[in-house]
């Protein structure tokens, strides 16, 4: 189908990967922060990236998410095309709660529709997968799949790509981001290589029971699934006063969470945006106490992914 739009811009949301026990395989869209991106089709080959934004990341394509993410979506288009972005990125990067993915699926969603929608969601979360390459090592899609769906995701597989919108009833999310830098890359390393049959079956049931409780729409089976016995015992440690920002949002009323992908940020949810609140005072007065700076978000499920506006 012929498009004759020449420049769009999109808005990609943060997402939280894993949602506790479902490492890699399970993700979902927040209703804020977004990322913005404009997007120009040109005729000259290639990728150019202009950072509206104060973090400093590459612009040289292959270094930069977006940049990786578009140059193999044109790896895949016929004709001598390219695109030049402007990125202002309002998810700070190492954030834990999908930056990267936020810049690469907006990237991949708003060429898509440049080129007239030529591509399926499926190839733009491979082409996107790329852009994690280049920010985390590993082509993993429980960022990228939320953030091109919007809702929650299942991973049923990343290669090939077999995603699964899951039914979902309301929720609230409340996420504390204390101001230091976890890296993916640097998050996955410390993960153990082996782990106890035991501990995968119970992390089994755990998965198991909270797809069953999010599609059931029962928010006791959501609570008691929210448990991981395999990562987020090693990740905490990265991730200052964890356990007492846990134990304090289970004070407050929240229903359970943990770490919002490889952290820092964590996340708890709520069944009511009151109780949202009094786990957001909670979390924050943990952190002042202490002295470290930190932003909260109270927000929801996004039930769209990338919006193009």
């Amino acid at each position: 189908m012929k498009n004759d739009l020449n420049e769009v811009t999109v808005y990609a949301p943060a997402t939280v990967a894993n949602i506790v026990c479902g490492f890699d395989v399970l993700g979902f869209a927040l209703s804020n922060p977004c990322d913005k991106l404009t997007i120009r089709i040109s005729r000259t080959p290639g990728v150019r990236i202009t950072n509206l934004d104060s973090f400093g990341l590459p612009v040289e394509p292959e270094q930069n998410v977006i940049g990786a993410s578009l140059l193999a979506m044109l790896s895949e288009t016929q004709g001598h095309i390219g695109f030049d972005v402007d990125s202002t990125k309002a998810i700070k990067p190492g954030s834990g709660i999908g930056s990267s993915a936020a810049s690469a699926s907006g990237a991949v969603v708003g060429a898509n529709s440049l080129l007239g929608d030529r591509f399926n969601r499926q190839d733009l979360i491979r082409f996107a997968m790329c852009g994690e390459q280049v920010a985390s090592g590993v082509k993993h899609a429980d960022n990228i799949a939320p953030c091109i769906y919007g809702g929650i995701t299942l991973i049923r597989s990343s290669q090939p790509v077999d995603i699964v919108p899951l039914d979902f009833p309301p929720l609230f999310v409340t996420v504390i981001h204390p101001q230091i830098e976890v890296r993916t890359s640097d998050a996955r390393e410390i993960l153990r290589t082996r782990v106890l049959l035991k501990d995968a079956v119970r992390q089994w049931g755990n998965i198991a029971g909270l797809v069953a409780g999010f599609m059931k729409g029962d928010y006791n089976l959501i609570s008691r699934s929210l448990e991981d016995v395999i990562v987020e015992p090693t990740r905490s440690i990265l991730i200052p006063a964890f356990s007492r920002i846990k134990q304090e949002s289970m004070n407050a009323g929240a229903m359970g969470g943990g770490i919002s992908g490889s952290g820092p940020s964590i996340f708890m949810f709520s069944k009511e945006e009151s109780t949202a609140i009094k786990v957001e005072k909670a979390v924050a007065s943990v952190y002042t106490e202490i002295g470290l700076p930190f932003h909260t978000y109270v927000t929801t499920i996004s039930k769209e992914g990338v919006q193009i506006r």
